[in-house]
């Protein structure tokens, strides 16, 4: 595994890079990594647009074919949702170092306090954007959010499948729906679905922001899978070092 540098370790070493304000091309998000994050992103929208229509038909009569299809779209959808977080696990442990658990969650103080420095940005409170190549520790917070918020979804989701006796909810999570009952389950799904969006929403915003600050590809990086940091950056970079500089293209 190779050992990262924190920012201030790195920063000591920049003068002695050849051509700092160089952007050269750095692979950073690996191919399974991209397809699931667009693949959990679709099914977010089509889960929470087939949601809303079992919880209202608002478009069209609830006829049994129609409802009947609706629901079919959405447990497929997410048994696809639960293939993509499969894969996705995997590379939190067999990934890259941007892709790793490590790049969630807070392996050191200065990791740490860079959910502040971020969220200060991000507020237009603070000018100087953390230098991160990956995901900024706010961002990785908010993914850990996520993760449990989509895991709930999808516990309460085959819990309530399961009242109309389809399996694995109807066995399953019988348990859940004694302790908790059906309603309290439709709720905690519901408001789980709206906070999902909300951080869903905050991602778009952040990127877009980062995105226009740094001036180094991150929003074609997540379907490209490369960013063009400059080399001075590659090394001052919290999850950078110039052990990357070996890598750049």
């Amino acid at each position: 595994m190779t050992t990262i540098e924190t920012a201030p370790l790195a920063a000591a070493h920049a003068h002695e890079i050849e051509n700092p304000n160089e952007r050269v091309r750095l692979y950073i998000w690996q191919v399974p990594v991209r397809i699931t994050h667009w693949v959990t992103a679709g099914c977010i929208v089509l889960l929470s647009l087939t949601g809303a229509y079992i919880a209202d038909p608002f478009l069209i009569p609830p006829g049994g074919n129609v409802m009947s299809t609706i629901r079919l779209i959405h447990i497929v959808t997410a048994l696809t949702f639960l293939v993509s977080g499969f894969v996705r696990t995997i590379y939190l442990l067999a990934g890259n170092r941007f892709a790793r658990w490590t790049a969630f969650i807070p392996t050191s103080k200065f990791q740490a306090t860079e959910l502040f420095r971020q969220a200060a940005f991000y507020g237009f409170i603070r000018k100087e954007i953390p230098k991160v190549l990956g995901h900024n520790q706010l961002a990785a917070t908010a993914y850990l959010v996520l993760f449990v918020l989509l895991l709930v979804e999808v516990v309460t989701g085959f819990a309530l499948d399961g009242l109309m006796g389809a399996e694995p909810g109807a066995t399953l999570f019988a348990w859940l729906r004694e302790l908790a009952g059906a309603q309290l389950l439709r709720v905690v799904h519901h408001l789980s679905m709206w906070a999902i969006l909300a951080i869903a929403l905050f991602h778009v915003y952040s990127c877009i922001l980062v995105d226009n600050v740094e001036q180094n590809g991150l929003l074609s990086s997540i379907v490209s899978g490369f960013k063009f940091p400059t080399r001075e950056e590659i090394v001052e970079s919290r999850d950078g070092g110039e052990s990357l500089l070996e890598k750049v293209q």
